[in-house]
């Protein structure tokens, strides 16, 4: 079912269901997620429940969008039919929740919010580049499920060279916002050393992210503490270290380099006696991360403790610092995306005439077939056997410019009406 009148058919029938921090509250976001073991199944069935001719779902932390190419799902009753179709558990007042603030897009509209999205402008924390990798790998996925095809694969092969763009000439993601990274790089500016001993109380969303990172960028020495014990024991278990019940953080003897601390509660969890029995007697200067709201670190500890200190308001006004200087450079992500805008009608426009014109090769060969085969049978046949290989020569050399030169006059009617 592709799309009728080839020139920009198929772009106008590109489309866009998407449910962000924009339009919806992230927890919300979390009922619209399909757990990778059930995708292929369920993304195949809504796609032929639809006739829709290619899907990719692109799913994040705090994003989940569904981009498909076929009919129009832009009525609230299409829409109801999806969700209802899609997500069977979900109530009727969920359903009717999700209707009323999808954000939908279509053609043009469709492919600039992608553009958007992959640099970065479109996210929660702007210039955050690892979603260009997650359009990358919603698109990898997709298509080893059989379930996208030709033009998203032009699409996404577009966004993700306009992504790089972006974050190659532009300074959107030069300086650092988010809490973790932020934390991360006053570590390095530290030269906090890879085998560093870091001590981390609460096993939630922040500590969990963080935690992670800093694995990823090397460091291995972790021991977690937590109320729930089975929640420390999951955290310790990705990183390869060691989890404790938060009852013995008093008895803890190994000592530490780096204490993060983010729990949820209302009270100065780490005391001045904790701290003492933290530090095992050891006086060197030690890095605290407090990303609490309010703070876990008793304010003591700072007044008799040498301490470097990170906590979650001086990361805020780095983060709001940062953001403006991201900001600045939203005009010059636009030019570029307009321009890879352009340049992306014009690609389309150009396979849309390969595809039109990918039947003129067999065409070629069955009129020479033809011609040698029934037409001029006999006459071939009373040629010398030198001057049959010539006649050879000169089809086989009229055979690969009738099929070159039809494609490429195309291609340069239309860059001329261009």
């Amino acid at each position: 079912m592709y799309f009728c009148e080839r020139d920009m058919s198929r772009y106008a029938q590109f489309q866009v269901i998407a449910f962000t921090h924009s339009n919806i509250a992230v927890d919300e976001i979390g009922l619209l997620q399909i757990e990778e073991e059930q995708r292929k199944e369920r993304l195949t069935a809504i796609k032929e429940v639809f006739g829709w001719d290619e899907l990719i779902f692109l799913s994040t932390c705090n994003r989940v969008e569904f981009l498909f190419c076929g009919k129009s799902t832009s009525s609230p009753e299409e829409l109801t039919k999806f969700f209802h179709t899609l997500y069977p558990n979900l109530t009727s007042e969920k359903v009717e929740q999700f209707v009323q603030s999808a954000a939908y897009f279509q053609g043009e509209k469709a492919m600039d919010h992608l553009l958007r999205v992959a640099s970065s402008i479109d996210s929660m924390v702007v210039g955050e580049r690892e979603i260009i990798t997650q359009v990358r790998n919603s698109f990898e996925q997709s298509r080893a499920m059989n379930l996208s095809g030709d033009f998203l694969r032009l699409a996404i092969k577009q966004t993700i060279e306009t992504a790089k763009k972006v974050y190659t000439e532009t300074s959107i993601s030069r300086k650092p916002v988010s809490v973790v990274s932020l934390a991360y790089h006053r570590m390095r500016d530290l030269n906090i050393p890879l085998d560093a001993r870091i001590v981390i109380i609460g096993a939630g969303v922040t500590n969990t992210n963080l935690s992670r990172f800093l694995k990823k960028h090397g460091y291995s020495n972790f021991v977690v503490f937590n109320r729930t014990f089975s929640k420390a024991q999951k955290l310790a278990d990705d990183l390869h270290g060691s989890a404790l019940p938060f009852a013995s953080l008093t008895d803890y003897k190994d000592g530490f380099d780096v204490l993060i601390s983010c729990t949820g509660t209302d009270t100065h969890l780490v005391t001045p006696e904790i701290y003492r029995s933290l530090l095992q007697n050891e006086t060197d200067k030690k890095l605290v991360i407090d990303i609490a709201i309010p703070q876990d670190l008793h304010p003591t500890v700072l007044k008799d403790h040498d301490v470097f200190h990170i906590s979650v308001s001086s990361l805020q006004k780095i983060s709001e610092k940062n953001l403006k200087e991201r900001s600045s450079e939203i005009t010059h992500v636009e030019e570029i995306i307009e321009f890879s805008m352009l340049q992306f009608e014009r690609l389309n426009k150009e396979r849309n005439v390969e595809l039109a014109m990918r039947s003129v090769p067999q065409k070629v060969k069955d009129i020479k077939s033809i011609a040698m085969n029934e037409v001029f049978k006999d006459e071939i046949a009373g040629l010398d056997g030198n001057s049959k290989e010539v006649l050879e020569k000169i089809m086989g050399y009229m055979e690969k410019k009738y099929m070159s030169m039809p494609m490429k006059m195309a291609k340069e009617i239309l860059l001329k009406s261009n």
